[in-house]
């Protein structure tokens, strides 16, 4: 005779992505992420201050290998994780329904668009510094080139509503042109953000490239933004008042900021001002017509 058993679903772990690894937050808190109509989804991590300042450690410690890397390269890694996203579609768009409330259909070309703007940003590793810099005209025998580079270690408030093509849309421009990154998902609908987490660690990005973290936006975002090895911050999500007080904080160490900029379209094609905001433009000066140790003119 046989047995009927009742199975258990197993349910998902969400954690954090920091260093390539998947820590829990060092608070050991959770809280409950809903979907849009309050039914219980998951339990996030609810990262600390300490969670934000070991992010910033491990985006500092990738700085210099994934900035030195070439940008063909960068756009090689970028195509991976667009490789990986596809392959892991339906979990996507069954994350991002839940999340925006979206019928199946309008959630699975919201993660199509999603996949198709990290290919997107990959093509512009590598045509970005064509774009942005070059010889530029002088009035005397030296040569005068300008070149970008990359400013560093980025905070980045991913956009609350757009969970995973909002977050995707400010994460993908920064590291294409070689910075690092410390990503507050957003507060509501952080799932998407935490499984990307999980794409990067199985693609080719370098451990601390990007980091994740999820809790609340004010919380976290208070120490980044006043962080003196935080070098730029994006306020994506962040409202208007939070916006100015994480303005303040910047100020201390110089930071760039990326004020909130309304998007009406998150899948519009965006432009590369998401990539120039967090490059700093290096020019040298040369002198023409220098005899070389060989003899030759360079």
């Amino acid at each position: 005779m046989s047995e009927q058993h009742n199975r258990l679903s197993v349910f998902k772990t969400y954690k954090l992505y920091v260093g390539g690894k998947f820590p829990r937050s060092e608070s050991g808190r959770v809280y409950e992420v809903s979907d849009t109509k309050g039914n219980w989804l998951a339990n996030a991590p609810l990262s600390s201050r300490k969670d934000a300042r070991d992010a910033v450690v491990a985006a500092r410690k990738a700085f210099g290998g994934w900035s030195g890397a070439t940008a063909y390269n960068r756009g090689q890694v970028l195509y991976r994780v667009a490789e990986m996203l596809e392959g892991r579609r339906e979990q996507f768009v069954r994350e991002v329904a839940d999340a925006e409330g979206l019928s199946k259909g309008k959630a699975a070309a919201v993660v199509d668009a999603t996949i198709d703007r990290w290919v997107w940003y990959a093509g512009w590793t590598d045509k970005i510094a064509q774009v942005v810099g070059g010889a530029n005209p002088v009035a005397g025998p030296y040569f005068n080139l300008s070149s970008p580079e990359p400013t560093g270690v980025v905070a980045v408030l991913a956009p609350q509503e757009s969970s995973f093509l909002g977050l995707v849309s400010v994460v993908a421009p920064v590291i294409a042109t070689g910075n690092t990154a410390v990503v507050v998902a957003s507060e509501r609908a952080p799932l998407p953000a935490l499984s990307l987490g999980e794409v990067l660690a199985t693609s080719d990005v370098p451990g601390g490239v990007v980091n994740v973290l999820s809790g609340r936006t004010a919380e976290i975002a208070a120490p980044l933004a006043a962080h003196q090895d935080v070098n730029a911050i994006d306020l994506a999500g962040a409202d208007e008042s939070l916006a100015k007080e994480l303005e303040v904080a910047a100020a201390d160490n110089l930071k760039r900021v990326l004020r909130p900029q309304p998007v009406d379209d998150w899948f519009a094609t965006p432009g590369i001002d998401r990539m120039t905001a967090f490059l700093e433009t290096k020019t040298v000066w040369h002198p023409t017509g220098a005899l070389g140790a060989s003899g030759s003119s360079y």
